[in-house]
């Protein structure tokens, strides 16, 4: 195979399938065949034009493939051998600078936001900068994880949302064994979060969602560690959590996103002396409800959270791996190049339809 394929949004809500030239790997590089790619909100806010991108680019971060050719130096950087299945992480580390060598690549001074999986310029050789393709192009600061040989490529890809809620409910809020612990938003990574911090040995979990839309994924909340499901149409949450516990909650994630009622709950829900971690966008500058004095009068600590790390992504293949939770059993729609666009749609509301709880691109979807 001498070409790609290669799905690139070139404006909101207008994908071209394009043809791309495979590029010659040096030492230091590599390229990865691509088998999976789970779909997350940040792809259909891109599509939409709610999240800018200044360049056509192909999306897609979540990515589960092959070593197709990998270079010497390149082997030794990464830990891994041509022929392997790996996990991609999203952003890219010099390894050299600063941030770096303190363990928030995130923010190296090299890469960063710029160079990330599924964001970067598609009409800038190789091109091959995201996960809606039959190949990503491994620059020499990519991270890869090898996958264990016991999950599929489709499972795998929730090593992404699984390390985001363990590092989101677990690692950042500091959660204790005995934690009371509310999570806003049953989407995929709001399972996640109850999964993580269930089994980080929090005694009472309690999720939330809204509506019609929600209904399937409060429905499967118990099976992934959760003691309460709250649809707030319904009823209050701060209501529902005093009734079943008699007290207010440890640590509130909300990971919801476009719902900026939710932060004034994530206040009301939290104990005081508690921690509230913001791992969603608002989608608004309002916050209906919300009244900034209760943060004081509870000493609230409220951090944000922005993606993942390797050691999180690493725990989170460990968990999906140990079949504690049926993540393998999630409700699912796998598309390929030509449905892709359909359910970006169903899964950003424009579309009419209940959303599937965990969407997957797939090159050849027969085969995943």
């Amino acid at each position: 195979m001498t070409s790609a394929t290669g799905l690139v949004l070139t404006s909101p809500r207008s994908f071209e399938q394009r043809s791309f030239d495979l590029p010659d790997i040096g030492a230091s590089d590599g390229l990865l065949r691509i088998e999976a790619c789970g779909l997350c909100g940040t792809d259909h806010e891109q599509y939409t034009g709610h999240i800018t991108n200044p360049q056509a680019c192909i999306p897609g971060h979540e990515v589960i493939g092959v070593v197709e050719e990998l270079g010497n130096h390149a082997a030794g950087r990464w830990g891994v051998n041509a022929g392997q299945r790996v996990a991609v992480e999203v952003f890219l580390s010099c390894r050299e600078c600063g941030q770096c060598q303190a363990g928030v690549y995130r923010r190296c001074e090299r890469n960063g936001l710029r160079t990330m999986i599924g964001f970067t310029d598609a009409d800038t050789p190789p091109g091959l900068g995201g996960g809606y393709a039959s190949h990503l192009y491994l620059g020499p600061d990519s991270m890869l994880m090898p996958v264990p040989d016991e999950l599929d490529p489709v499972t795998a890809t929730l090593f992404n949302p699984l390390g985001a809620g363990i590092r989101w409910a677990v690692e950042i809020p500091e959660t204790q064994p005995g934690d009371v612990v509310a999570i806003l938003g049953p989407g995929v990574r709001g399972l996640c979060a109850a999964a993580a911090v269930k089994d980080a040995g929090a005694s009472f979990v309690m999720i939330t969602g809204l509506g019609t839309r929600d209904a399937e994924r409060l429905a499967l909340a118990p099976a992934f560690g959760a003691d309460l499901a709250v649809d707030v149409s319904e009823t209050d949450p701060n209501r529902a959590l005093r009734e079943a516990i008699g007290r207010k909650a440890d640590v509130v994630v909300d990971v919801t996103a476009k719902a900026p009622a939710a932060f004034a709950q994530a206040v009301q829900l939290a104990r005081p002396g508690g921690t509230i971690v913001l791992a969603g966008t608002r989608g608004s500058p309002e916050t209906p409800g919300f009244e900034p004095d209760h943060i004081v009068y509870k000493e609230l600590r409220i951090i944000g959270a922005l993606g993942v790390d390797v050691g999180a992504y690493r725990k989170a293949l460990d968990l999906l791996v140990s079949g504690r939770y049926p993540f393998e059993d999630l409700p699912r729609q796998v598309a390929g190049f030509d449905d892709l666009e359909p359910l970006i749609q169903l899964l950003a509301g424009e579309r009419s339809g209940v959303p599937p709880v965990h969407g997957v691109f797939a090159p050849d979807p027969a085969q995943s």
